[in-house]
């Protein structure tokens, strides 16, 4: 067979994690079984689907290195195809006009409700005689399409995750709507089922890999596939991702948006690596951490889980500190760089970034620490109180003295971090303090605490920005 998988977003909204983790595990089990990834967008709910929305969803999915093979569809364009396909069902007995209003509607899922029953359509327009249609359109009704569903019909499939499937017909909630109401000598807008049914058969989809959520709507589809005698594909249900909660990841936990998660500085190796996990057991012997490229050779459906997955925010950060971490000086600058200039800061010279995330890179586990732990370099720290004691000590202000004095009788731009230990041991002998004092003294100084990143390497890179003479001077 022929692998033929897809994506189906559609364009009402950011592209959520649990879209990208779909597409992801579509895109791992094409590359692994040499197929094809496609791209449909499912944009007929006209009101609601943007532009901008779209571009989010391309922009996503391309960060995250999920390339698609052909040229995406666009639904809205195949409206015509989808109409002809339900006058198809309707001229051969599988579906009808149903002219139920919303209120009989209503009213009929409150007599369930009373009587502690499913809600569920009671097919009563099924079989309505010629005589009773005209009645209703004399009456100025417009119906909506339905689809028959037998109570008694049994629907079943082998699912490459959860293995044999079967619906049972009644469990359905009655005969299905496949077109929205229309006059009704016209077809309303078809709808989702019908219209993934349509569209994955004129794609040759081999494989739907989708979300639990979708289970039923398998059920109906394949019913689907059967009154229009096409080919039925293999289905794979995924996990849901839960929060800590355990309940389905939502808004409301916070960041759910890809293009959120590229915002707090998350890098897209460790979004797609993490992504991954959600529902994928590591083969024994293989460490978490990995690039999707690896996983592509060995993916399969045997080791995806039946169980929901846990957003585990911990393990997320992990993985994004050790991308991070494993990044070159220079790749890990040029994702900084962009930061720096939103904030107005401009690097002296490549050598001095270079040096600077050098620095700071080791103790980063998001993008965006860079820019907490680089804003004392190019911006005047405040004075916090640990440092604001340490700068009280009678001795502080004598050490500083020293150094200050030292620093603005050399004629050097700038110092090395051999000179920075010269002028240390210096200031201790001739303050006759113990080099801690120094240190702690020094720190307070350039920095506003006693906490930061390496004090020699961080008073060199000051030091050729001319601000260490600056922070000393301020506060002696």
């Amino acid at each position: 067979m022929t692998v033929r998988v897809r994506l189906a977003p559609s364009p009402t909204g950011t592209l959520h994690l649990g879209t990208a983790r779909t597409a992801l595990f579509n895109w791992l089990f094409a590359k692994k079984e040499g197929g094809t990834f496609l791209l449909r967008i499912e944009d007929t709910d006209i009101e609601r689907s943007k532009d901008e929305y779209l571009e989010n969803i391309y922009d996503g999915l391309q960060w995250l290195g999920i390339n698609w093979d052909e040229s995406p569809t666009i639904q809205s364009e195949r409206i015509n195809e989808h109409k002809q396909i339900i006058k198809t069902l309707i001229d051969k007995g599988f579906a009808y006009k149903c002219y139920a209003s919303e209120d009989e509607l209503d009213e009929m899922r409150e007599t369930q409700k009373k009587n502690g029953l499913a809600p569920r359509y009671d097919n009563r327009h099924r079989n309505l005689t010629p005589e009773q249609e005209s009645e209703f359109i004399k009456d100025g009704r417009e119906p909506v399409i339905r689809f028959k569903i037998s109570d008694q019909k049994l629907i079943s499939w082998n699912d490459l995750i959860r293995g044999k499937m079967t619906w049972s017909g009644k469990d359905l909630g009655g005969d299905m709507v496949i077109a929205r109401r229309a006059p009704a000598n016209s077809i309303g807008d078809p709808l989702y089922n019908l219209v993934v049914v349509a569209d994955d058969s004129a794609m040759q989809i081999s494989h739907v890999i989708r979300g639990e959520d979708h289970l039923a709507n398998t059920a109906k589809q394949i019913l689907l596939y059967e009154a229009l005698d096409l080919n039925i594909p293999v289905f794979a249900h995924t996990p849901l991702i839960l929060n800590s909660q355990g309940k389905k990841l939502s808004k409301r936990d916070g960041v759910t948006s890809i293009s959120e998660f590229k915002k707090m500085g998350y890098t897209s190796e460790a979004m797609a690596n993490y992504m991954t996990l959600l529902g994928w057991s590591v083969p024994e012997g293989m460490n978490e951490r990995f690039r999707i490229s690896e996983i592509s050779e060995i993916f399969s459906f045997k080791k995806v889980n039946k169980a929901s997955a846990k957003f585990d925010w911990d393990k997320l950060n992990w993985l994004n500190s050790q991308v991070i971490h494993e990044m070159s000086a220079e790749t890990l600058l040029e994702n900084l760089n962009p930061l720096f200039r939103e904030n107005g800061w401009r690097l002296p010279s490549q050598e001095w970034g270079i040096n600077l995330v050098g620095l700071i890179g080791p103790s980063m586990v998001l993008i965006n620490d860079g820019v907490d732990q680089a804003k004392p370099f190019f911006e005047e720290p405040e004075l916090l109180e640990d440092g604001k004691k340490q700068l009280e000590i009678k001795e502080a202000s004598v050490i500083l003295k020293f150094i200050l004095e030292k620093l603005e009788s050399s004629d050097a731009a700038f110092f090395s971090k051999e000179e920075a230990l010269v002028l240390i041991n210096q200031a201790t002998k001739s303050c006759e303090v113990k080099k801690g004092l120094v240190m702690k003294s020094l720190r307070a100084a350039l920095f506003g605490t006693l906490n930061g990143p390496d004090l020699i390497h961080s008073w060199v890179l000051l030091s050729r920005l001319r601000k260490d003479r600056a922070r000393i001077s301020r506060v002696i």
